[in-house]
């Protein structure tokens, strides 16, 4: 037993202001499911679940008869099962899995490549804390609202218009090049989209928010005459004022996409690409860092200047943005969401009611495994038994698997994160 190389995690929760409240929060859901003893408050947010060896969030492990009591250092003491690979380029689990519950925007935010990474540590290591970058995935489990990348031009230029008060925080002389920009090269139009940005994020703060101010009491009294405020993107506008009252960041909807994914639909997010979770639940996969370069929505560290000068201003629709899953060749219960990193991939498990028995294949990376609908009976050989059900979270070492065997009363829906093998 001493040797397990599968076995239960017990997560730990972040409950950042944002996450939404009580039950109504897939991470407080999952929490309740796999742990009875847990009391849920209706009161409280229930933001975060993490999943991986993050020193701010290093999962248990239950299991008495495993001396280690956390990840990271059974990790360590056991390095041979991270897989050959994984091993030699990092020595511990490159990814940080996780569940979010998103009730009011998060921060306007983007994050840096690594030689970007490197440089804000030097300079700043106690808002930059580490040197690696930061790509992240997310999968929708709910309907998931979230700004990503810039907008096409013309959709930019038809707010300038239609919106005065966010006209108001660029020059005409700025305006004018954007829309000049258009019938030129992709340098030229990212350059004016650039300039156009800066200036609204370097705005007088008074000015900005008297705009603010004006533009949110004309959208209200546009809701309360039964007017559409689509034009306005008004809807939106109200929420984040709400949440975020005289934020520049409100304006930023004017410039990004909204970009709306429904149960099983994904945004990869790269080095630079500008971009704020809105509302839902989804699962998100990333390279375990912390840096976050924020300019709005938050009350944390901002650096205008910085996100500013990072940004990739290269104008997009939103269908654009969304991450489309592949086929597994060999299982066809399996959808592999695969980005262009080597850190993360993520399968997503779907098998069927009427199937009575699953492999979890063994693959060359170590890999932590989520149950997210289901009950099921796991076992890696006589002496290992697991009960597993919504909530369940499992730790699988490189070229492990799991047999198991599953209950029919429902389908099993499970999500697995691992390294790009």
């Amino acid at each position: 037993m001493a040797d397990q190389r599968v076995f239960l995690l017990s997560c730990p929760i972040q409950q950042y202001a944002w996450g939404k409240l009580g039950f109504s929060s897939e991470v407080a859901q999952l929490l309740a499911s796999s742990d009875p003893l847990v009391q849920i408050q209706d009161d409280e947010p229930y933001a975060e679940l993490w999943m991986g060896t993050h020193p701010h969030g290093n999962a248990k492990i239950p299991d008495i008869h495993i001396l280690e009591k956390d990840l990271g250092e059974w990790i360590n003491n056991h390095l041979f099962c991270l897989g050959d690979t994984i091993k030699e380029s990092y020595k511990d689990l490159p990814f940080l899995f996780k569940v979010l519950s998103v009730n009011k925007a998060l921060s306007i935010q983007a994050h840096p490549n690594k030689e970007l990474a490197m440089k804000l540590h030097i300079q700043d290591p106690q808002h930059y804390p580490d040197i690696n970058h930061k790509p992240e995935m997310a999968i929708a489990l709910t309907s998931f609202q979230a700004l990503c990348g810039f907008r096409p031009i013309p959709e930019i230029l038809g707010f300038l218009h239609k919106v005065p008060e966010f006209r108001s925080l660029i020059s005409n002389e700025a305006i004018e090049e954007l829309e000049l920009s258009m019938g030129q090269t992709m340098d030229d139009i990212s350059s004016a989209l650039q300039n156009c940005f800066t200036q609204m994020m370097n705005s007088d703060k008074k000015h900005f928010q008297q705009q603010l101010s004006i533009l949110v009491k004309r959208i209200s009294q546009e809701v309360a005459e039964g007017k559409d405020v689509s034009d306005s993107n008004g809807e939106l506008l109200l929420k984040l004022h709400e949440d975020y009252p005289g934020d520049i960041g409100c304006f930023v909807i004017y410039f990004l996409n909204l970009v709306v994914l429904q149960p099983g639909e994904a945004i990869f997010l790269g080095a630079n690409e500008p971009h704020a979770y809105l509302s839902g639940d989804c699962v998100e996969c990333m390279a375990c860092s912390d840096n976050t370069v924020r300019a709005g929505l938050t009350s944390k560290f901002i650096d205008v200047k910085t996100l500013c000068n990072m940004l990739n201003y290269t104008p997009a629709p939103s269908s654009s943005k969304l991450f489309h899953p592949m086929p597994d060749e060999i299982d066809p219960y399996v959808s592999i969401y695969n980005p262009p990193v080597p850190e993360f991939l993520v399968l997503y498990i779907k098998v069927p009611a009427s199937t009575h028995f699953y492999m979890v294949a063994n693959i060359e990376s170590a890999s932590i495994l989520l149950v997210v609908k289901g009950k099921a009976q796991g076992n890696t050989g006589p002496e290992n038994s697991l009960h597993m059900q919504r909530g369940t979270v499992v730790f699988i070492a490189a070229k492990e698997s799991l047999h198991l065997e599953l209950s029919p009363e429902e389908d099993m829906v499970m999500f697995r994160a691992c390294c790009a093998i």
